[in-house]
């Protein structure tokens, strides 16, 4: 019988809870659910265990795992199971918040566990070789630093070996792209713990990077028919009380600056400014749609735990637009932005798209009819886009339905990017109107959306993705040139000053390095092209051209070289 993954990360949990104690005596048990890539268990050890000791835990299990163990289900009182696990105080913590009735256990061998279930049929059910235990970590009770620090033991598991093999595989591929690995390998951002932790220093290369990507960023708007807008970076408390924020975001919120009497906070958002130049006038349906657009740079709390390279941060710039329409444009307005997004997607090498459709949760604001236009309009732009999608139902926020976008970067890894969320709650806490065409005043559709999410995330993402092998058009250093010996270090500083007039991204090697260690350090900052010149090259006013992949395109003049290269830019080629 074939059993759903989690149903065999669960199950394959109770043993490792069961290797641990024999293996471990005198160790308390807490929980062990399963998790998208395995599963883990929290333990109370009455003496540290070591990364070390895993491999004695992994053997244990393929013992009782050998021994096909039955997993049998008990239904007891509350009575009965205090008394079953007298001695674990965690499990009786978990028994005294219970109603009373029927509680379950499950079985197996010597072990039984407070579970709901469902479990395999017998140990034998499980793959003894699609498992590996991978770390150690610590682990609050229950989340609260104020409670027992737990040990918990982390797991991969999978159908079969071939799965575990290609996970492990993918992740030591992940290991060698790791943002954080990269960043510091190709000299591009740095955080500064003693400076300001989860706040991202762009370095140089970097900075080269993003300018490129902003400029194509707000031509992409500027040609879809955005507006581009510049906001503050601080606003009064009534901005924010009005918002709502100041409500139910306050935790992740930095706290407020006293000026002139006044509470001012710094922006996490950068809506309620976009409402504002909104409201500077009276807008009649002719206005409508508006498209204002803005890269505005936001500040949130997040606790130091979870900050992450470029991944999890405190600072970030958001590519933030905000559509405000009538009623009636709203379902070509959410077809264009999708269609938009998939644009710039493809555009940065992204194929592999899926869409995901929240919808309407219990505790939702707004008009019921305007939830089922708005989710209709959703769902018509993913199909008119032959996006496959899945409905997370419930899952939109209070004040409106989304769509979510999650792209597979080049090691099949996906991650959510871009989000089109529609907003019932703003246009009413700023009351939002605008004329119709009968006279009245009207309250105005407004959609958030971002197409990248954040730069830094976004840089993230794509530089893990990339390997830090970036399209040319992006590339911070586009050519390196390199003479073969200091003799021809004037022709090469010629060739670089021509490169750079045309508007190309080019360094000019010309330290005291011999030639061959100058193509590695080039290769090693994945710099497209590398143009090596010498005494021929100089006489014939030509380059010698190799690529950072080691593919050879041999000697041409110069200005087929350039030729070659901005033709290659001006279509934001993949490919060199």
């Amino acid at each position: 019988m074939k059993y759903p993954i989690e149903t065999v990360r669960h199950s394959l949990s109770h043993v490792m809870a069961e290797a641990v104690i024999k293996l471990f005596p005198g160790t308390k048990v807490a929980i062990g659910p399963a998790i998208d890539d395995g599963f883990y268990y929290d333990f109370q050890f009455a003496k540290p265990i070591q990364p070390e000791d895993l491999p004695a835990i992994e053997k244990e299990m393929r013992r009782i795992i050998a021994q096909g163990s039955e997993f049998v289900r008990k239904e007891v009182s509350k009575a009965e199971a205090k008394k079953l696990f007298a001695d674990e105080p965690f499990k009786l913590e978990l028994i005294d918040e219970l109603e009373e009735g029927t509680i379950t256990i499950y079985e197996q061998g010597t072990f039984f566990d407070l579970c709901r279930g469902p479990h395999v049929a017998s140990t034998k059910d499980l793959p003894a070789d699609a498992f590996k235990l991978r770390a150690i970590a610590g682990a609050y009770w229950r989340g609260d630093e104020k409670r027992s620090m737990l040990t918990r033991i982390y797991a991969y598991a999978f159908a079969n070996k071939q799965e575990l093999d290609a996970h492990l595989k993918m992740l030591e591929e992940a290991e060698k792209r790791d943002n954080r690995r990269l960043g510091k390998e190709l000299d591009l951002y740095s955080v500064h713990e003693e400076a300001g932790p989860g706040l991202v220093y762009w370095h140089p290369r970097a900075g080269r990077f993003r300018v490129e990507l902003e400029n194509w960023w707000r031509s992409e708007h500027y040609r879809n028919g955005y507006e581009i807008l510049f906001t503050p970076h601080v606003g009064k408390s009534w901005l924010w009380e009005t918002s709502g924020h100041l409500g139910f975001y306050k935790g992740n919120m930095y706290a407020a600056m006293k000026i002139d009497e006044d509470d001012y906070y710094i922006k996490p958002m950068n809506c309620p400014f976009h409402i504002m130049i909104y409201k500077t006038q009276l807008r009649s349906y002719r206005d409508l749609p508006l498209r204002w657009a803005e890269l505005g740079t936001v500040y949130r709390y997040e606790r130091s735990g979870v900050l992450h390279g470029l991944m999890r941060v405190r600072g970030f710039t958001q590519d933030d637009a905000h559509i405000i329409c009538t009623p009636e444009q709203i379902e070509d307005e959410i077809a264009e932005v999708l269609r938009f997004s998939l644009h710039m997607w493809k555009t940065l090498g992204f194929s592999e798209i899926k869409a995901y459709l929240a919808t309407r949760p219990a505790d939702s604001v707004g008009d019921p009819a305007r939830w089922d236009q708005a989710l209709e309009s959703l769902r018509k732009a993913v199909e008119t886009q032959k996006l496959a999608y899945e409905i997370d139902e419930g899952g939109g926020a209070f004040y409106g339905p989304k769509i979510d976008l999650k792209i597979k970067d080049a090691i099949g890894r996906e991650w959510q990017m871009t989000t089109i969320q529609f907003d019932f709650n703003l246009p009413d806490r700023f009351d939002m109107t605008y004329i119709d065409a009968d006279g009245q005043k009207k309250r105005p559709y407004m959609v958030h959306r971002a197409l990248l999410g954040s730069l830094e995330r976004f840089f993230g993402v794509y530089l893990e993705s990339t390997a830090g092998a970036f399209p040319v058009w992006l590339a911070p250093d586009q050519v390196a040139v390199i003479p073969v010996g200091p003799d021809f270090n004037d022709y090469a500083v010629e060739l670089n000053n021509k490169l750079r007039s045309s508007g190309m991204r080019s360094i000019a090697m010309l330290d005291e390095d011999r030639m061959n260690a100058k193509i590695r350090r080039a290769q090693q900052l994945k710099i497209p092209y590398m143009a090596v010149v010498g005494a021929k090259e100089r006489e014939e006013q030509a380059v010698s051209v190799r690529c950072r992949d080691g593919k050879q395109l041999g000697t041409m003049s110069t200005e087929a070289f350039m030729s070659y290269i901005m033709e290659k830019i001006a279509q934001r080629s993949l490919d060199l």
